[in-house]
């Protein structure tokens, strides 16, 4: 195997022999030959000048399995093995109705067995792309495209689409497989990736908004109550609402974990008086959470870390694109319902939660209440009270080097607010920071999609200080990233025209030599250094 795509690949070059998520390498090669499948399958739709809003089944079936293979996301090899030979089909069924001819490997190919998949697999994987530089970009926009993917199915799983985002899938995978394409052609798809990253964030955020309400400032339970529960993890709302409904009236209370936190912003939740808070932190700890939560786990998207007991295995469930072997895997019918009476039930012959801290923790400054607090925050920095904002979205992780951005919230001075957005705030989310005239000076937008909401406040605030360049404001970027959905994010504040962007705790290493020197020079991108040099250099 050869993995690079998250920011803890082995020695960040690579993992060669089991991936530091905890997939093996057949995991791994069958992930490959999917991705490799879809761009099969893009050649053919964008050669062939098919209609995407006529192919909508197949639509979700390759936004479905590109989030398959998002880190954490996917472990079960039964379960990628049948979805390639899914998507194989459609791509037979594809091709016999496409005008033209297809002469590329990606259209032709067939496997027959699991062994001829990992045999396929070797000998089309990353490394099978010489030109370093060449690979570097394409497993970019390749990444790219899975975090766009994952935010396009839940705007889907909710009614919303944009053809234009799933024809620009399209489009994108199947350049990765022009050998014509130079540095600087794949330099300005990278651009347009993040184009395309902005828009499907835009559609995710009216997605959720039109669902379930503008998120409002909210104040979270982290502690428990006494009876039975359930706690859902991931990042699909649908999945929520669905099992909020299922559990009224049934004794059951539903719990957050991670980046399910933003769900208790939106009103739509807040009628369910069984939905009481949230349970313990960033994704990485469920190892030992999981243990004194004691009640099923529900995980609807990524964030999977392999459970070390059979017993807490026996109480994970996985539904859309996640899953685990060994796991129930929960499926929707054809309208999109899913039934979770097994998740209940169990439920109820579990113990009640262990408490393991209490208090509340505030958020849901998402863009419209942040807007609806600007004469506040204008007044705030025109008189000197805020010296300046620091966006701290993106991504958490194992490693010690992240405490860096726990420090660093701490030693950032008094008169500065930090804008935060995905599962990166539980680094400093619980911290006595304090507010700036009653603005809290940790702002959390919710889930890593909504670092859209961060662009949307930069890009106001630079309208009513009337600023032609929105890096004139007092507004610095030091994120963490982990995973593709920060790699689209990330995409996307670039086309936006944002630059001197701190992306730690280390670079990523998909990034060869030369593409690292272009995003310096272009856009301003370095890594982290100390916290004391860091904050030093920021506020000067």
């Amino acid at each position: 195997m050869f993995c690079y795509q998250c920011q803890e690949t082995a020695g960040g070059k690579g993992c060669t022999v089991r991936g530091v998520c905890g997939k093996n390498d057949e995991v791994a090669k069958l992930q490959d030959l999917l991705i490799y499948t879809l761009k099969g399958i893009s050649e053919i739709v964008v050669k062939g000048n098919f209609d995407v809003k006529n192919l909508n089944d197949i639509n979700y079936e390759v936004l479905n399995s590109l989030f398959m293979t998002i880190t954490n996301a996917n472990f079960d090899d039964a379960a990628i093995e049948n979805q390639i030979l899914k998507m194989l089909n459609i791509r037979d069924k594809l091709k016999k109705t496409a005008i033209g001819e297809f002469s590329h490997d990606a259209v032709t190919f067939n496997v027959d067995s699991r062994e001829s998949m990992l045999k396929k697999a070797d000998s089309i994987g990353v490394l099978s792309t010489a030109n370093e530089d060449i690979r570097s970009l394409r497993e970019m926009i390749t990444y790219g495209v899975k975090g766009m993917a994952a935010y396009a199915e839940h705007a889907k799983n909710i009614g919303k689409e944009n053809p234009d985002i799933n024809a620009f899938i399209y489009e994108a995978l199947s350049a990765t497989l022009n050998d014509a394409l130079s540095v600087d052609d794949l330099i300005a798809l990278t651009l347009k990736t993040g184009e395309y990253g902005v828009k499907v964030m835009a559609l995710l955020d009216e997605a959720n908004t039109s669902r379930f309400g503008n998120p409002e400032i909210t104040q979270v339970n982290i502690g428990v109550r006494k009876n039975p529960a359930i706690l859902i993890s991931g990042h699909d709302l649908t999945d929520l609402e669905q099992l909020l409904e299922q559990t009224k009236g049934t004794g059951v209370d539903v719990y957050t974990h991670s980046e399910m936190l933003p769900a208790h912003y939106y009103p739509s939740f807040k009628k369910y008086d069984n939905f009481i808070g949230n349970y313990g932190n960033s994704w990485w700890k469920q190892l030992e959470e999981f243990e004194s939560f004691n009640g099923p786990i529900l995980f609807t998207t990524n964030c999977i870390v392999p459970p070390r007991s059979e017993e807490v295995r026996n109480r994970i469930f996985t539904t859309g694109s996640a899953g685990f072997p060994g796991c129930k895997h929960i499926k929707a019918d054809k309208n999109g319902k899913k039934d979770f009476s097994e998740i209940i039930a169990l439920a109820k012959t579990l113990p009640a939660p262990d408490e393991i801290e209490s208090g509340k923790i505030i958020g849901g400054f998402a863009h419209n209440q942040v807007m609806a607090l600007s004469d506040k925050v204008v007044d705030a920095v025109k008189s000197g009270a805020i010296k300046k904002f620091f966006v701290m979205a993106g991504c958490d992780g194992r490693m010690k080097s992240r405490e860096y951005y726990t420090e660093f919230a701490q030693k950032l001075p008094e008169d500065t607010v930090i804008l935060t957005a995905g599962c990166a705030k539980y680094r400093y989310n619980k911290l006595k920071l304090g507010d700036i005239g009653g603005i809290p000076r940790v702002l959390d937008a919710g889930q890593c999609n909504d670092s859209y909401s961060l662009a949307v406040i930069a890009l106001k605030l630079k309208d009513i200080f009337d600023l032609d360049d929105v890096n004139k404001l007092p507004i610095a970027f030091n994120i963490a990233w982990y995973e593709q959905k920060a790699v689209i994010v990330l995409l996307a504040l670039l086309y936006l025209g944002v630059k001197n962007i701190h992306l730690g705790p280390t670079l990523p290493g998909f990034l060869s030599p030369n593409v690292a020197n272009v995003l310096a020079e272009k856009f301003g991108i370095s890594g982290i250094s100390t916290v004391e040099d860091d904050v030093k250099m920021f506020m000067n």
